[in-house]
């Protein structure tokens, strides 16, 4: 039995927060439909942007939109065309106003889903897999990141039989709940079968102010 949790999942409410921020009783299974669709278009239309991450924000019939891109020139369009046409064509899916928001990644070198897709692009590009695992490990600790794992699972170099690979530098501590842990999946579709990219990035821990001022002038005296 795997005792394995989704890192995202399980801080939430601790050092993380929701990508859908809304509350709803009766409309409840709509909204959510509505959430995914709308998950589903920005991040088909915009993969080659770079997309890491949609959070979405509803308030009775407005409904804002946050899109997360390490590109912001290819969504933003000339003169400010594409978020004008991404915004008409994200207004035909929802039954809100809609508000939206285009955010810069400024390191997507340290950004788990970005890292992920970048080495499933490789991979479906035919790059040998080891060196694609280790260049974005390898790339991620020269940006700063405390801790890096990367795996990859399925028909490997084409191998007749499906396995598992991992790499890891630095510590993922992934039972501390206020360790700031990056998660993020992708999949490479090759022409011997699918690969499927895990990768989780550790930026550090999260500490409240008050123990911050504690480490600042030493643990107190007992």
């Amino acid at each position: 039995m795997g005792q394995k949790t989704h890192p995202i999942g399980f801080r939430l409410g601790v050092i993380r927060t929701w990508s859908s921020k809304w509350y709803e009783e009766k409309r409840y299974a709509e909204w959510l439909h509505e959430d995914l669709k709308l998950r589903r278009f920005i991040k088909k239309k915009l993969f080659h942007a770079g997309i890491s991450k949609i959070e979405i924000e509803r308030m009775a019939n407005k409904v804002k939109v946050s899109v997360f891109t390490a590109r912001p020139g290819i969504v933003i369009g000339k003169r400010g065309a594409g978020v004008d046409d991404l915004k008409r064509e994200i207004q035909r899916l929802s039954k809100g106003e809609v508000f939206l928001n285009i955010q810069e990644i400024r390191k997507a070198e340290l950004d788990a889903t970005l890292v992920a897709e970048n080495v499933a692009a490789q991979l479906e590009r035919r790059v040998a897999f080891r060196r694609a695992l280790k260049k974005a490990m390898q790339t991620g600790m020269k940006f700063g990141a405390k801790g890096f794992r990367i795996a990859a699972s399925g028909r490997l170099g084409g191998a007749e039989m499906g396995r598992y690979e991992w790499y890891h530098e630095g510590r993922v501590p992934l039972h501390t709940l206020r360790a700031d842990i990056d998660y993020g999946t992708a999949i490479a579709k090759t022409t011997y079968g699918v690969i499927g990219i895990k990768c989780w990035i550790f930026k550090g821990e999260v500490l409240d102010d008050q123990q911050s001022s504690q480490q600042g002038r030493g643990a107190p005296r007992r």
